[in-house]
């Protein structure tokens, strides 16, 4: 097993370690930083042409918006809940859009969107 590998191990037990530990709140503050992350990564590896990488890496952060949009509670979440909704299917197109047409203005163009939502998130007494 090489350094990385083990790096990566590591990290994938501390970070479940952090999700088992955590309250609904900070689960869906780590969702936010894990995609902020993928959508990093993903940029990273567009940008050294690594194709497979970054299919993987867009297609995690897909993921990880669609938990997002799972969570939601549309009945009781009024307003707030439907517009986020919205968002995150336009986020869900245009990562996607992203992949094919290889563009990282699109990445940022979610990365921003994400971070704003995160950052009300944050405000949000735990």
């Amino acid at each position: 097993m090489n350094a990385f590998s083990a790096l990566q191990q590591y990290q994938t037990v501390n970070n479940q370690a952090q999700a088992a530990a955590a309250d609904p709140h900070r689960l869906i503050q780590m969702l936010m930083e894990g995609g902020l992350t993928r959508l990093a990564q993903a940029r990273g590896a567009m940008e050294r042409e690594q194709t497979a990488l970054k299919g993987e890496l867009i297609g995690k952060a897909i993921g990880i918006v669609g938990g997002l949009r799972q969570g939601l509670d549309l009945e009781n979440g009024g307003e707030i809940a439907v517009n986020l909704d919205r968002l995150y299917d336009y986020m869900t197109r245009r990562l996607m859009e992203a992949n094919v047409q290889n563009d990282p203005a699109i990445l940022e163009e979610v990365s921003s969107l994400l971070r704003e939502v995160k950052s009300g998130w944050d405000a949000i007494a735990a």
